[in-house]
């Protein structure tokens, strides 16, 4: 929907944007002009880190402070909630028992304070995409977590069906079967669409909700360790913040690798044991 700026047309004026609450990274968009476009943060980006961060003032703080606190603070801070979602285990943050629902709202509501920055205060509605597998349980979490940040869900629907209606969009004349693959941060997932006359039918759907990016991640996050106990006869993976350091390197690996053959990983603290530092030099 398009912005409107008369004010007599507000109150029957009511926005739907569209939401992709991912594990890693998380993006809300609307439709401008008939064509999709991002709502940006106020920093003027497009996605922003689905990590949560409760400061020590009590503030909530979401996106790429919070993120940027995972190793200072990990007792305070979150991330990859939603690979919980569903769950009624209650997860401690900076001292507070929450379900995790209740911290994807926070997520949330960072969003919606950037879509009421762009359309003006009042209600929204909001679409909020959920992997292929997610049960019951998943999908209504997902939506009271939508709620608890004060949209009015219209509707949630399968990642790999929306990518599949974005691509339809584009080839409307077209009858085809297309296969749509989502690989993302926390969640793999596959469909068969058939596009006939105008109109999207998902024959088929499965999916892991528990393989993505990172899953890559903390498999690097184990090697590694695996080289500090072998060189060392330390587990960094027993100190948070060891733990939380190893695997924002995996990340920086991992990019690096998906265009070099090799890269040397070079920390020179990474723990501490018997008051002197432990670090690592690895070619991976």
């Amino acid at each position: 929907m398009e912005k409107v700026n008369n004010p007599n047309q507000q109150a029957s004026f009511r926005p739907i944007v569209g939401i992709d609450l991912g594990t890693t990274t998380s993006a809300v968009a609307y439709i401008h002009s008939g064509k999709p476009d991002m709502v940006p943060s106020p920093h003027n980006k497009r996605i922003i880190p689905s990590v949560v961060l409760i400061d020590l003032q009590g503030k909530v703080i979401v996106g790429e402070d919070a993120r940027a606190a995972l190793i200072a603070m990990p007792d305070r801070t979150i991330a990859a909630v939603k690979r919980k979602m569903g769950s009624t285990e209650r997860i401690s943050l900076a001292g507070k028992d929450l379900l995790p629902q209740e911290i994807s709202a926070l997520i949330l509501k960072e969003l919606k304070s950037y879509v009421d920055t762009h359309f003006g205060e009042g209600e929204k509605e909001a679409i909020i995409t959920v992997p292929a597998y997610f049960t019951d349980e998943q999908r209504r979490a997902t939506k009271q977590a939508g709620e608890l940040a004060g949209f009015v869900v219209e509707r949630i629907i399968n990642e790999p069906t929306a990518a599949a209606l974005a691509f339809g969009l584009g080839h409307i004349d077209e009858d085809r079967h297309v296969l749509v693959y989502d690989l993302g941060g926390g969640t793999f997932d596959v469909s068969v669409i058939e596009m006939m006359s105008g109109l999207l039918e998902v024959k088929a759907s499965t999916g892991n909700s528990l393989l993505g990016g990172e899953d890559f991640d903390w498999k690097i996050v184990d090697w590694l360790a695996e080289r500090m106990l072998e060189e060392h006869g330390v587990d960094p993976r027993l100190d948070l913040r060891a733990k939380a350091l190893l695997k924002g390197e995996a990340e920086k690996i991992k990019m690096t690798l998906s265009t070099e053959e090799s890269m040397t990983v070079s920390l020179p603290l990474v723990t501490v044991q018997n008051n002197s530092p432990v670090g690592l030099l690895v070619e991976l």
